[in-house]
């Protein structure tokens, strides 16, 4: 059994999305970030390698604290495929901790907190290429019923 799994989008077993325009995730969104993420099962984290181009900049040759957000944001949603659920954010808290470069080798790592009925708390770390702690955030998701909140745009598996 693999140590890692790609993973993608936020289709589960149950529901998948024709298209990811997603501005984080999204392979088809052509202005997006286009972040991937695997599933370490040893630690059980998500894992994300990317790299901050200059279109991100905040202030100068580091990225904005919205996108710094963004990134933690993706990472912790995620988590929530551990439990094949879609599961929208309701709350996060970010530590900006210190200034996050641009065009420089960067590790996000995220996990489950806690799971209390819809309620998914999810924790994530931004690294830079040394270890160091750049970024954290800590994020409640409730957990929603796809079909009936974005019908239009998510196809049931089950049918």
């Amino acid at each position: 059994m693999p140590k890692r799994t790609a993973v993608s989008g936020h289709d589960t077993r149950q529901h998948a999305t024709p298209r990811n325009y997603c501005f984080a995730c999204g392979k088809d969104n052509p202005d997006g970030m286009h972040l991937k993420f695997f599933y370490h099962r040893e630690s059980k984290k998500f894992i994300g390698r990317f790299r901050l181009a200059k279109r991100f900049q905040g202030p100068p040759g580091h990225a904005h604290g919205g996108i710094i957000a963004t990134v933690l944001d993706e990472a912790m949603g995620k988590v929530n495929k551990l439990r094949s659920v879609i599961a929208l954010t309701s709350g996060m808290k970010v530590q900006y901790v210190k200034p996050v470069p641009l065009r420089q080798p960067l590790v996000v790592e995220s996990h489950e907190v806690r799971v209390r009925g819809r309620r998914h708390i999810n924790a994530a770390t931004i690294l830079d290429g040394r270890g160091q702690v750049l970024a954290r955030g800590r994020a409640t998701f409730i957990a929603i019923d796809p079909v009936k909140m974005f019908a239009k745009y998510v196809k049931d598996r089950k049918s």
